[in-house]
């Protein structure tokens, strides 16, 4: 992908990541709903995929990763909202430098 997105769309999805993981409910599905909604504004080119962005998406499918039915554990969950907030500082960049 060649060029900057415009900063209106990747503010929006920014924000939108922003919402889903600081929504109230349980932080694992609002992290995963997240991921899938800013995958989707990066296959748009809303967001530019950098391989800080992209490392970071691989980081948190390895915290999110879990058997059928089986819980994920404290610390998983804990990593997770930990990357998804570093993700949030990479996103908040993108859009500042438009």
């Amino acid at each position: 992908m060649t060029g900057s997105p415009s900063a209106a769309p990747a503010a929006t999805a920014r924000d939108a990541f922003r919402e889903d993981v600081e929504a109230k409910g349980h932080a694992v599905d609002n992290i995963r709903a997240g991921v899938t909604r800013l995958r989707a504004a990066i296959e748009r080119g809303d967001i530019r995929l950098t391989p800080e962005i992209e490392q970071m998406l691989v980081d948190l499918h390895a915290a999110l990763q879990q058997d059928e039915g089986q819980r994920l554990g404290g610390k998983s969950a804990e990593a997770a909202r930990f990357i998804a907030r570093a993700l949030l500082g990479e996103l908040d960049r993108q859009v500042a430098d438009g």
